[in-house]
This record gives structure tokens, sequence and C-alpha cells, in this order.
């Protein structure tokens, strides 16, 4: 497609030579700048990262647009060099074109053989709260850190499906694994600066030991940071936990949560998308790049180019939020308290390279969730007030609470 004459490359700040625009980038936050640039350039601008040029997409409305209408278009993901030296296009997060459409289809159908969004899942879901549980309970409402426990917790469902077995918390291999899983996601937090023969040996070893490694890191991270969030924001918020609470012992009383138990239960699941929308765990998704050239919104992009889509200013559109930059469950509930649904929560994408474990993860959210808050009450520790806990998010690829400690008080 020949770039006509009225059609233009999208706006952006000028790049400097070599550097590009990284001098103006929030290094430690690359997409706090990303929104503010937003704000002066409209929903679609370009920015260049080093000598690369990269398109960046924003708001509600063009990022439904994009990843819907012109999902095909927008459905590559781009060559970025430290994905490609860690995964050599193999596996599902970070493949390309064919590799990526077969490994797809196949981990859906292993994982959905293997039990995923029924009963059997559930079942390992809840075996393992009732391990973290007995953990918390042995803490005797000491404070502690939780990240380490509620990492392996998280990891062990996800571990049981890939490997046929759970792991002690104490571990020193499975802790090894998950640190090294934490390290990689704060290394692929820093700008992407710093192709190889396409294979189609799908199911070659390297291209499974990949793949398992993708679905293993996205099946812990993410989930167990937003419990983190969430147990962040209730320590936070005593007032939104003691309505959660109250909610539990009505609808489930004693007995153990289940997913069932979640239509009946509108104001915790409408704490947990607000956990999930303000957490915002993915704040840049993944890169994306264009299979073909596009004109989109009138501006013109060639086939190839890097795509950014700021998944943060659709959690924080002001357009779709009454509040977008508080914690408010009320977001999520209409006024006769009924949970509703919203076209802006997508913290898991949308279209056809949306995360394939959502279903999984929607389903540990609650179980997690609502187990933990039917045994606990979470406080800060001593001396430290509630109205003055940090809500600053960590560095990193993901948006992880920084490091804090939590007491966990056993509800009479």
């Amino acid at each position: 497609m020949a770039k006509g004459p009225k059609q233009h490359s999208p706006p952006g700040p000028r790049p400097l030579p070599v550097v590009g625009n990284l001098h103006i980038l929030n290094l430690k936050r690359p997409y706090q700048t990303m929104l503010e640039l937003s704000q002066k350039y409209g929903s679609i601008y370009s920015i260049h990262m080093g000598p690369k040029k990269v398109v960046v997409l924003s708001g509600h409305e063009t990022v439904k647009d994009a990843l819907i209408n012109y999902g095909d278009q927008f459905g590559e993901r781009s060559q970025v060099p430290i994905f490609e030296r860690l995964f050599e296009g193999k596996g599902i997060a970070f493949s390309h074109g064919e590799t990526w459409k077969t490994m797809r289809r196949f981990s859906l159908t292993t994982l959905r053989n293997f039990g995923m969004g029924k009963r059997v899942i559930e079942d390992r879901i809840i075996e393992e709260c009732q391990h973290l549980i007995l953990n918390l309970e042995c803490q005797r409402g000491k404070p502690i850190e939780i990240r380490t426990i509620m990492n392996a917790s998280v990891a062990n469902v996800i571990v049981s499906v890939l490997l046929g077995k759970r792991f002690d918390y104490h571990d020193a291999q499975f802790l090894r694994l998950l640190t090294l899983i934490g390290e990689n996601m704060k290394l692929l937090g820093g700008p992407r600066i710093a192709e190889k023969d396409t294979s189609t040996d799908y199911f070659s070893d390297e291209n499974l030991v990949a793949l398992v490694t993708n679905l293993l890191a996205a099946g812990t991270e993410t989930t167990a940071s937003t419990l983190r969030w969430g147990i962040l924001l209730m320590m936070r918020y005593p007032e939104i936990q003691k309505k959660v609470c109250d909610e539990i012992a009505k609808v489930v009383g004693a007995a153990q949560p289940r997913i069932a138990h979640r239509t009946q239960m509108p104001y915790t699941d409408a704490v947990i998308h607000e956990i999930q929308r303000f957490a915002n765990i993915l704040p840049t998704g993944l890169p994306r790049a264009t299979t073909t050239d596009i004109i989109f919104k009138n501006y013109y992009i060639p086939k190839g180019t890097e795509v950014i889509i700021l998944l943060t200013s659709v959690l924080r559109d002001q357009t779709q939020w009454e509040k977008p930059d508080a914690f408010n469950p009320e977001h999520f509930l209409s006024s006769e308290g009924k949970f509703i649904k919203k076209e802006a929560f997508m913290p898991f994408s949308v279209g056809r390279r949306m995360c394939a474990g959502e279903s999984l993860a929607k389903m540990e959210l609650f179980l997690f969730f609502t187990s933990l808050l039917q045994k606990f009450t979470f406080q800060p520790p001593p001396g430290v007030c509630h109205l003055n806990l940090d809500l600053t998010p960590d560095m990193g690829f993901t948006t992880r609470p920084v490091p804090h400690e939590i007491c966990a008080l056993l509800r009479a």
C-alpha cells in the first residue's frame, strides 16, 4: 500500500539522533510518559525507542477499534531483541506467524483437556488455597512479607497442570525458579532497545520448553501480583474489606467458597474487578507489530511497525470510569448493587492475542481472594497507619506492589 498524498504518519515528539525519544521517557515507568504523550498528541502517536519508530495506541475507543476491527492487521508480535534472545521466536507469548497460531491452538486444546475452566481445576485451586491458609495460620498474625508464598501458591496451580505435581513453599529449586521469573519480569520492564530463520518444527523440545516457560511465567506473576494488590487494598480500605467479608459470611457461611457462589456475590465480584483495573498489571500489554501496511484513523502505518497497546489508558480512561485514578468498586455496580460488566475492562487485552489463561486467572482470583478473606482480617503491621500504605507500583514489566508487610489475623 503506497503512502498517498493525504496519508500522514502518526504525530509525536521530535527524536534525537541515536537515542530517539528515550531522553523524555520515565525509564522506570515508561507507560506514565506514554500516557502524558497521548494527552498531547492524541490517541495514536509515534515515539522513537532509540532509532526504532514505535506507534502507541491509547484510550478505549482507539484500542477497541484496533484490536477488534483491525485484529489481523495488528495481530503480529514485534521482534524485540530481549524477547528474541530469550525465546528465539518459540513458545506462545513472543512467537510469530504460523508458530504462534499452532502453539496457541495446541495450548488452548491441551489446557482444556487438562480441565481448564472445569471442576477439576477448581478443586486444584481450592487445595492450593488451603495450603496457603495453613501457612498464614502458622504466622499467628505476625508481620510477614507475603510475596514469596503468594507466588509459590499461585505457581503451584499451573505447575500441577504442566508438571503433574505441586511443590512445598520452601523447596529450594522451586523458589529459585520463582526468583528467576521475578527477575525476568524486572528486566523486561526497561525500554525495549537493546530474525532467526523460522522453523516449521512446532513440536520440538525447544518450542515446548519455551511454551511451558511462557505459561508458567504468565500463570504466576500476573495473578500473584493482582492478589497481593488485593490484600494491600483491603488493608488500605478496611471498610471495603468488611463489606466483602460480610457478603462472604452471608452467601457462603463457613463452607468453602466456590465459583458457583460468584453470581450471588456482586459486591465481592466488583471489588475483584476493581482490584484488576486499579492494579493495572500489564500497563503496555505485550508489544505487537503490523502484519501489512495499514491506514488506521487516517494515519499510515507500514508493515512490521512495532505497536504498543497502552492498556493502562483504557483501564484509566476518563470517559469510561467515574473515578479512574481512585480505587472504587462502584465502577462495577449498578445503583441497585448488581454487578455490571464494563467494555473498557480489558486487563487481559482483547482480540486474537488476548491472554490464553484468562479463564484460569479469573477462577484463581475469585477462589484465592474469597478463601483468604473468609479466614483472615488483613491489617498493616503495628504502628503503621492504613492511610499511609504505599500504593505506588514497583518498577518492572508488570506493575507489582512495592515490598510491604501484612498481618493476617484469624477471624473469630
